[in-house]
C-alpha cells in the first residue's frame, strides 16, 4: 500500500520504522514544525522527521493542515491510507476523506479508557493494571473511532510513565503491522466503543507535580510514577523544589501517629508520613542538582524529623 504516515514524537519512532521496513511504500511524512530546544534554544526536528529523512521520504510540516494548498498537497500523494501516530494535530474531515482506505490512528490506551491526552499516565495515575494500544479508524470526535486490533500488556509495580511509554510504542508498531496486513487481505472487523465505559485523558499540568501528604501513600507512589518524566511529582524541603523521581507506598500503621509530610528516616531510607502508610524517596533533586539515589542525598542532608510541604 501506499502510506502517509502522520507523527512527531519518539513514540510515533517505531511505526514509521515498521513502514519503511515492510512492503509498504511510505509515500510522504507529515510532522510538526521544528521547535527550539535545548540551552541554544535552537530549531530541533522532531523524532519522526530525523528518522524520515534518514530514509529519504519528503516530509511535510504544515501549519494546520486547513488551507487549501494543505489539501491539495495531501490529495496529490494518491495514498491508500494514512497511519497517525501521535501527530499532535486533529485532522479535518477533508483531510480524513482524502485516502482511499481513510485514516487509522494507534493509541496508547485500552480504548474506550482513556481517550485523550495522557492515556499513559492517567493509566498510572488510576492504578490500572493493564493497558495497551488501540489502533483504530479515526472520526472527528476526539479517539472516537471503531476499533480495529488491540494489543494487550501489564503494568509492571514499579513501571514509570517513561516505561510505560517506551512498552506501548512497540506494542504500537507490532499492531499497526497486523491490522495492515489484515486491511490488505480483506479481513479487517472494525468494532465500534462502548460509550458507556469512556473515561477521558487529561492533559497533564504543572500544577499536579505538588504532593498532598495527607493522601495514601498508594496513590501517592502512583502518582510518581505517572508523572516520571514530566512534570516530576515534588515537595517543598527548605523553601526549594525537591523533585521525586522514584518512591514505592510502605505500609505501615505507625504513620498515623505521625503528621503528614514529616519524615522518618529508616537506616538508608527516606520514609515520609503520609495520610496512609509512608512514601519511601528512592531517587530525588534539588534544583539545579543531579538526580540522585536516597542513599547520596542523604550523605549531604540530614533529613530526620524535617516537615516536607
Amino acid at each position: 500500500m501506499k502510506i502517509i504516515f502522520a507523527g512527531t514524537p519518539d513514540f510515533a519512532v517505531p511505526c514509521l520504522q515498521m513502514l519503511l521496513d515492510s512492503g509498504h511504500e511510505v509515500c510522504a511524512v507529515y510532522t510538526q514544525p521544528d521547535r527550539p530546544a535545548g540551552r541554544g534554544r535552537k530549531l530541533q526536528p522532531s523524532p519522526v522527521k530525523a528518522l524520515a529523512l534518514i530514509a529519504g521520504i519528503p516530509v511535510f510540516q504544515p501549519l494546520t493542515m486547513k488551507t487549501d494548498e494543505d489539501l491539495q498537497q495531501i490529495s496529490a500523494l494518491n495514498a491508500d491510507l494514512m497511519v497517525v501516530v501521535a501527530y499532535g494535530m486533529i485532522l479535518t474531515q477533508a483531510v480524513l476523506d482524502v485516502p482511499k482506505l481513510g485514516c487509522i490512528n494507534v493509541h496508547a490506551s485500552l480504548l474506550p479508557r482513556w481517550r485523550g491526552a495522557a492515556p499513559i499516565q492517567r493509566a498510572l495515575i488510576a492504578g490500572d493494571e493493564k493497558t495497551g494500544v488501540t489502533i483504530m479508524q479515526i472520526v472527528r470526535k476526539l479517539d472516537a473511532g471503531d476499533m480495529l486490533h488491540k494489543e494487550e500488556c501489564t503494568i509492571d509495580p514499579i513501571d514509570t510513565a517513561v516505561d510505560l511509554h517506551d512498552k506501548l510504542a512497540v506494542l504500537g508498531a507490532i499492531g499497526l503491522s497486523k491490522v495492515l496486513a489484515q486491511l490488505e487481505a480483506g479481513a479487517i472487523h472494525p468494532e465500534p466503543q462502548d460509550e458507556t465505559l469512556v473515561t477521558y485523558a487529561e492533559k497533564l499540568e504543572k500544577s499536579e507535580a505538588d504532593i498532598d501528604w495527607t493522601q495514601p501513600a498508594a496513590d501517592l507512589a502512583r502518582k510518581v510514577r505517572g508523572l516520571n518524566a514530566w512534570p516530576v511529582a515534588q515537595t517543598l524541603y527548605q523553601g526549594n523544589a525537591l523533585r521525586i523521581w522514584r518512591a514505592v507506598a510502605v505500609q505501615d500503621d505507625s504513620s498515623l501517629q505521625m503528621e503528614p509530610g514529616t519524615v522518618h528516616r529508616v537506616d538508608k531510607h527516606i520514609d515520609v508520613a503520609t495520610g496512609l502508610g509512608f512514601l519511601r524517596l528512592l531517587e530525588v533533586q534539588l534544583p539545579g542538582g543531579k538526580r540522585l539515589p536516597v542513599q547520596a542525598f542523604l550523605s549531604a542532608h540530614d533529613l530526620n524529623g524535617v516537615k516536607l510541604g
